[in-house]
């Protein structure tokens, strides 16, 4: 049995796995870590094994008081992936984006695929149909460019995520919700759309917090999954297991 634990900008998830079978998700603060943790290993007490992606710094201590009951693994640049990297500076490429690319080269297998990523920022990933991973793009969130909106203006008051109710505000608020909403599911359609003008064979993954909230509102087919990444998390790490 395996927990996966992906530590992101805001908050903390975990998943329970039994092989490539999703048993339980868990989502939590950061500062609620270890507390939680025990919680998960109460409930779940055949845990074996526990690999972590993080796109901060959380020190290993905070997971010490597991290294005399479990095989532990930190996810890093210098594992094993089944993607080639051509990105030009590898070392700065996100473990949580190579994550990603891991997954999406795992499950869809010999076709060019697009992931995108709706948390504090949105990510693309693209590995084409040869496993080369090729780049992608970083751009704000749903809740940066609300909060962007508020931060560098004088009077934009600070909103929660909401539906648009009409395309066209007809007022402030509207008007924002228009804006950062219809603005990102233009920008992630434009996005789609000129791979498509490119490549074939073509899968669009969509995963994040975001997932659900944005689906719907794009125009392109795409798979969504908000547990992709705590997915490819655990295929990474059978992946190193079955090669290293």
């Amino acid at each position: 049995m395996i927990l996966a634990i992906d530590i992101g900008n805001t908050r903390i998830k975990a998943a329970v796995f039994e092989g490539d079978i999703l048993l339980d998700v868990f989502v939590f603060l950061k500062i609620d870590l270890q507390k939680n943790i025990q919680n998960i290993f109460k409930i779940h007490q055949k845990i074996k094994n526990l690999v972590v992606s993080a796109v901060s710094d959380v020190e290993k201590q905070s997971f010490s008081m597991l290294n005399d009951a479990l095989n532990i693994h930190f996810v890093s640049h210098n594992d094993r992936f089944p993607f080639r990297n051509t990105y030009e500076t590898p070392q700065t490429l996100g473990v949580d984006r190579m994550v990603l690319a891991a997954g999406a080269t795992l499950r869809f297998p010999n076709q060019n695929r697009l992931v995108i990523d709706a948390g504090t920022c949105i990510t693309y990933d693209f590995i084409d149909e040869n496993d080369n991973y090729l780049g992608g793009a970083i751009s704000p969130g749903l809740q940066l460019r609300y909060k962007a909106l508020h931060d560098y203006t004088a009077k934009l008051p600070l909103l929660a995520l909401d539906n648009p109710e009409n395309f066209i505000g007809k007022s402030t608020l509207e008007s924002i919700h228009s804006g950062v909403v219809n603005g990102l599911a233009y920008e992630i359609d434009g996005f789609i759309n000129t791979y498509k003008d490119k490549y074939s064979k073509f899968i669009i993954i969509l995963t994040g917090g975001d997932t659900e909230f944005l689906a719907n509102r794009l125009k392109n087919t795409i798979f969504a999954n908000s547990n992709f990444l705590l997915e490819s998390l655990n295929q990474t790490f059978q992946y190193k297991i079955k090669n290293d």
